[in-house]
């Protein structure tokens, strides 16, 4: 799975955007203009995956054609597109959002000119005077230090925080599986008398979790360079300054870019571009900590409830207990986004069973030095914690691993604790 996964991932990756992206057929669309000839331009901005056809026929002719003849939609311009800004597309099988989005970029570009020249305004002006306002929040501290903080950056916390989850789920069980197979194999009671219960869980725990970071490390290299290289390959990557929508350039840039071909992405990319605002060695760095602490405080549980059941089919009413606080933290995080000062991302940042999640969307979205107590104090609760679980772990590990034929209960558990 360390060379297939990746080969898995990136493979159902690509054939997601590429079945997104294709289209099964080109289109040839009828327009319909109820202000013909005002829009006959549109007969010359044809592309290759959208054509259009302008013709001076009712809607209703326009109708009957639709299943006798080759055009694959109906775009109707009413006479009240100038002030409705809406225009109706009739079709048989509903094209892609690529097509969607062709059709209104044509019409808004024809549109933008009929009211440029009922304003007698040059296309150069509206440049010129055109604007992309955008709002950027500033975190302004006592010390006169300014930090700009972003909502989108949480969103790559976000994804850090759902590899966890996922990871604390997948090798937890891993954990929990292992120790029920050699309890049932009673291969268990040969181990036993060559080391220590708690040695022994400790091992398997500390195990499982560097097989997870290496196979985690082998997973992201290989579908970088697997998903890199596909899309060289598969996907045509030629620049399209059209394609900027979020960049703001002026007139000038605008006349360099259609005329200079050795111009490039990186000529124009914002300085502000979210790959840059995020500090990737905190968030990798803080990735590894939390994974690590989170899957050993998990881990730990899981190897507890393994030992205290003989079969899988019996672990199921102490396991959501268990993975409850992280499933809570998961769906906490997208509440978070959008309020990360309210009190409910200060404590489920801080409560160790919810931080491994929560924490890596605060990180993301920038802690403030005065506010560096927090991650520290949430550190440090995940390590004790994890300790005095695994030491009370330790205690039901010990009593539960040799016992076999009758099902473990909360009260027989609690009992475990205080032998």
């Amino acid at each position: 799975m360390s060379i297939l996964g990746p080969l898995l991932i990136a493979g159902l990756l690509l054939l997601v955007i590429w079945m997104g992206m294709a289209e099964n057929q080109n289109q040839k669309l009828l327009v319909i203009d109820d202000l013909y000839p005002t829009f006959s331009d549109l007969q010359n901005k044809s592309t290759d995956l959208v054509q259009f056809d302008y013709q001076n026929i009712s809607l209703d002719d326009a109708k009957k054609l639709l299943y006798n003849s080759d055009y694959t939609a109906i775009l109707h311009i009413p006479s009240n597109i100038t002030f409705g800004k809406t225009a109706q597309l009739f079709f048989d099988k509903q094209p892609s959002v690529v097509v969607h989005r062709i059709i209104e970029t044509k019409i808004e570009g024809l549109l933008e000119g009929i009211n440029l020249k009922q304003y007698n305004i040059s296309r150069e002006d509206f440049y010129n005077v055109k604007i992309d306002f955008q709002l950027h929040t500033i975190r302004y501290k006592k010390s006169g230090e300014e930090e700009e903080v972003n909502r989108e950056a949480a969103y790559v916390g976000f994804a850090f925080g759902f590899f966890i989850y996922m990871f604390i789920f997948l090798y937890g069980v891993q954990v929990m599986r292992g120790v029920i197979e050699e309890k049932t194999s009673r291969i268990i009671e040969v181990i036993i008398s060559s080391v220590k219960p708690f040695q022994l869980m400790m091992g398997k725990i500390v195990g499982v979790a560097m097989v997870g970071l290496t196979q985690f490390a082998i997973w992201t290299l290989l579908t970088v360079i697997i998903v890199g290289g596909a899309q060289s390959v598969l996907f045509d990557l030629n620049f399209d300054p059209s394609s900027l929508d979020n960049v703001q350039m002026t007139t000038e840039m605008m006349k360099e870019l259609q005329t200079d071909k050795s111009f490039t992405t990186k000529d124009v990319i914002d300085p502000n571009n979210l790959i840059f605002r995020i500090n990737w060695p905190l968030m990798l760095g803080m990735f590894v900590f939390y994974f690590l602490g989170g899957y050993l405080l998990y881990s730990a549980m899981f190897a507890a409830i393994g030992a205290a059941v003989d079969s899988e089919t019996d672990t199921q009413q102490f396991m959501l207990p268990v993975s409850l606080p992280l499933i809570l933290a998961y769906v906490m995080s997208v509440f978070i986004i959008q309020n990360p000062e309210g009190p409910a991302a200060f404590w489920f940042s801080i409560i160790p069973f919810t931080s491994p999640v929560v924490m890596m969307v605060r990180v993301a979205m920038g802690i403030s030095f005065s506010d560096i107590w927090e991650l520290l104090l949430s550190m440090s609760l995940l390590i004790a914690t994890f300790v005095f679980m695994t030491w009370l772990a330790g205690k039901v590990y010990k009593t539960g691993i040799l016992m076999y034929g009758k099902k473990a209960s909360y009260r027989e558990i609690w009992k475990w604790l205080f032998y």
